[in-house]
């Protein structure tokens, strides 16, 4: 919880500083951000099911 948390708190002032020196949000539009995220996150859980499935 605490890793979340302090995550939440640095992206929160990274976009702060962003926004108040004028530069463009450092991240992709929401939903294809978010999609991207995901699929780095599913693609890693597939890897860990292949290599504890097939690479023993």
């Amino acid at each position: 919880m605490k890793l979340i948390l302090l995550s939440l708190i640095t992206g929160a002032l990274v976009g702060f500083v962003f926004a108040l020196l004028k530069l463009p949000i450092p991240a992709p539009p929401a939903l294809p951000g978010i999609m991207g995220i995901v699929g780095i996150y599913l693609g890693f859980q597939f890897y860990g099911w292949i290599a504890g499935t097939f690479l023993k």
